[in-house]
C-alpha cells in the first residue's frame, strides 16, 4: 500500500514538473504584445449590429499567440460571471456548456435506446450477427458530420440535427460492444440457467445483462468520448449556441485567449465525463 502511494506521489510530481516546464516554455515563447491597437471608434448602431452578427467590438484583437497570463486573465473573466446572458450571441460559458452538454446528453440517450437493445438480440442470434455485420461495418467508418447536410436538409433543424449526429456518432461502439459482450457470455453460465429453466427474460437480465455490463459500459464509455468530441464540431457547423459556436465565435473575434479557455473547458469536461464512465465500469466489473 505504501509502495501505491509513493508511486503515486512521484507521478504527480513529474506531472507538476512538466505542467511547470511547459508553462514556462510557453511564457518564453510568447513575450512581447499579443494586443492590437485600438480599431476604429463605432457607433451605438454599429456596436449593436457587430453584437447582433456574434462579434465583440470590445475584444482585444489577438496579434500574436497569447502567453499563459493573457490565458489566465480571460478564464477568470469568464469563470467570475459564467451564467450570464445578454443576447442570442453573448452567453456565459456554463450556459453554452449547458447547450452542448444537453444535446449530448440527449443523443446519447437515445442511441442507448437503440444500441443496447438491439446489441443484445444480434449477440444472442448467430443469425442476425451474419444478418447486420455488412450494414454495421459500412455505415459505422463514415463520419458522423458527414450526416449533418443530410439531417439539416431533412430535419431542418440546427438542434435537432446536432442531437442526430450526436445519437448516430454514438450508437456504432455501443452496439458493437452490447453485442460482443452478449456474444462472450461463458457458456457454462446459460446452461446453468437452461437446466434450471430459468425463462429467457429472466436470463436475460440476471445471467447475460451482468456479466455483458462491463463490456457495456465500455463501449458506452467510448461512445461518451466521440459524442464530446463531434459536438464540438457540429456546433461549429451549425453556429447557434454551444461550446463549440463559442470557439468559433471567438476564433471570428480574433480572441485567442479566450479559444485557448474555451480549449481547456472542453478538455475538462472531456476528462470529467470519461472518468464518470470509467468510475460505473468499474462498479459493474467483477472478478472471476
Amino acid at each position: 500500500m505504501k509502495a501505491v502511494v509513493f508511486q503515486n506521489m512521484r507521478a504527480m510530481a513529474v506531472t507538476l514538473l512538466l505542467l511547470v516546464c511547459f508553462l514556462g516554455s510557453w511564457q518564453i515563447a510568447t513575450r512581447g504584445p499579443a494586443a492590437g491597437p485600438a480599431g476604429p471608434v463605432l457607433s451605438a448602431e454599429e456596436l449593436e449590429y457587430q453584437k447582433m452578427m456574434g462579434k465583440n467590438p470590445g475584444a482585444n484583437k489577438s496579434v500574436g499567440f497569447p502567453s499563459p497570463l493573457q490565458v489566465a486573465q480571460a478564464s477568470l473573466v469568464h469563470l467570475s460571471d459564467p451564467f450570464f446572458d445578454r443576447g442570442p450571441n453573448d452567453k456565459g460559458i456554463a450556459i453554452q456548456l449547458a447547450h452542448s452538454l444537453g444535446r449530448v446528453g440527449l443523443g446519447f440517450l437515445l442511441a442507448v435506446l437503440v444500441a443496447i437493445p438491439l446489441g443484445f438480440l444480434i449477440g444472442m442470434s448467430p443469425l442476425l450477427r451474419k444478418a447486420f455485420d455488412p450494414f454495421i461495418q459500412v455505415l459505422k467508418p463514415i463520419s458522423p458530420l458527414a450526416w449533418m447536410p443530410l439531417a439539416l436538409y431533412t430535419l431542418k433543424d440546427s438542434d435537432v440535427s446536432g442531437i442526430f449526429v450526436i445519437f448516430i456518432c454514438s450508437v456504432w461502439p455501443m452496439l458493437v460492444n452490447t453485442a460482443f459482450g452478449v456474444a462472450s457470455v461463458k457458456r457454462e453460465w446459460l446452461n446453468v440457467a437452461s437446466t434450471l429453466e430459468v425463462n429467457p427474460l429472466r436470463k436475460a437480465f440476471l445471467v447475460i445483462l451482468p456479466a455483458a455490463a462491463p463490456t457495456i459500459l465500455t463501449g458506452m464509455r467510448i461512445s461518451m468520448g466521440i459524442a464530446w468530441l463531434v459536438i464540438v464540431a457540429a456546433e461549429m457547423l451549425v453556429g447557434g449556441t454551444g461550446i463549440g459556436y463559442f470557439v468559433w465565435n471567438e476564433w471570428n473575434n480574433l480572441s485567442l485567449p479566450n479559444v485557448i479557455f474555451a480549449i481547456g473547458v472542453i478538455g475538462v469536461v472531456g476528462m470529467l465525463l470519461d472518468l464518470l464512465f470509467g468510475h460505473i465500469q468499474k462498479m459493474v466489473t467483477y472478478v472471476e
